[in-house]
């Protein structure tokens, strides 16, 4: 990295967007990763899917007892 640099001619907010979507990454686990590749695979749904159909069940679970 530079020690300093020049924001001189810089715009402030150039690739802001109100409507941006943020997909933060996830990182799972090889074991972990591994068999949920083979779970959606068997399934027919992509891992994705599988994940989110996971996690929706957990937050039922989780708003149902809270």
């Amino acid at each position: 990295m530079k020690e300093e640099y020049d924001f001189t001619d810089a715009t402030r907010g150039k690739f802001y967007s109100k409507e941006a979507i943020l997909v933060p990454p996830v990182h799972l686990e090889p074991d972990v990763l591994s068999y949920l590749q083979a779970r959606a695979k068997a399934r027919g749904a992509s891992l994705n899917e599988l994940v989110n159909r996971l996690l929706r069940a957990d937050i039922a679970l989780i708003e149902a007892g809270g």
